[in-house]
């Protein structure tokens, strides 16, 4: 399922689909690289960065790409990740 947002990136399973986003070092490094976080209108966070991803049960969550999308919508069968649902329920961030 495609999540296309008013960027034309592909957010879907949590990142982005192209080979230049995935660093060359490990992921979670602890480098100082910086972290940043974009709200979509009408879609998921996009998180951006080094990063370490950890669930409910405080074991930290896999994750292959530098660039992961999470979802706010609720309807995701990917939680936490993003899987477009947020088109296909009419989601919307507006108040």
């Amino acid at each position: 399922m495609s999540a296309e947002h008013a960027s034309g990136a592909d957010h879907t399973q949590g990142g982005e689909r192209d080979g230049a986003d995935v660093p060359q070092r490990s992921l979670n490094s602890g480098s100082a690289t910086p972290v940043s976080v974009v709200a979509c209108a009408n879609g998921p966070l996009l998180v951006r960065g080094d990063f370490e991803l950890v669930g409910t049960d405080g074991q930290e969550l896999p994750r292959t790409r530098r660039t992961v999308a999470l979802g706010r919508c609720g309807a995701s069968v990917l939680k936490p990740y993003c899987d477009g649902s947020h088109k296909l329920i009419g989601f919307t961030t507006d108040p």
